[in-house]
């Protein structure tokens, strides 16, 4: 991806919920993993998600 995502961790007891937003197009995706999962791993599932989103996107863009 070569634009810039911004990222919200908040830990809820033994979670973590982790939100990606699109910088460009203000698309946010959430999801929620253990929060002794480690801020990288977190970080790139969101990432993926917020990338599946954007092309779900795109492709309903005529």
């Amino acid at each position: 991806m070569s634009r810039d995502a911004l990222f919200e961790f908040h830990r809820i007891g033994a979670f973590v919920k982790v939100t990606a937003i699109d910088s460009e197009t203000g698309i946010e995706v959430s999801i929620v993993g253990p929060s002794n999962g480690g801020e990288a791993m977190l970080r790139a599932n969101a990432l993926r998600k917020l990338e599946a989103a954007l092309r779900r996107n795109a492709a309903r863009t005529p």
